[in-house]
């Protein structure tokens, strides 16, 4: 007898448990639940891309204070064409000329 209501109870759990997540799944693909899971798309992308500017910027500030740039090189550094808008660092130095013979022609 225990046995009996034991599967009982297990079997009405288990239909429970099936009719709520198959209610779920089809409000899903309803409009508004569509517009929903957008939406909430949307907003975890937004939180994503200020977590990633936000760590952009600490990384710009500590490179800038490891090239003892002034605090204020990046604000004003020139805007690069073609790079989302991104900021440039000047450069530090020139880079040395190229010698008219590769090492193979010596």
């Amino acid at each position: 007898m225990k046995g009996r209501i034991l599967w009982f109870v297990a079997g009405t759990t288990a239909g429970v448990y099936g009719t709520f997540k198959a209610k779920r799944m089809a409000d899903r693909f309803t409009p508004t639940g569509m517009a929903d899971q957008v939406a909430a798309w949307q907003v975890g992308l937004q939180a994503f891309s200020e977590e990633v500017r936000a760590g952009m910027d600490a990384r710009e500030a500590e490179l800038v204070e490891h090239l003892g740039l002034p605090p204020d090189a990046l604000s004003r550094a020139p805007r690069v064409e073609g790079a989302g808008g991104r900021r440039a660092l000047p450069a530090l130095r020139q880079p040395a000329p190229a010698s008219p013979l590769s090492p193979y022609d010596e």
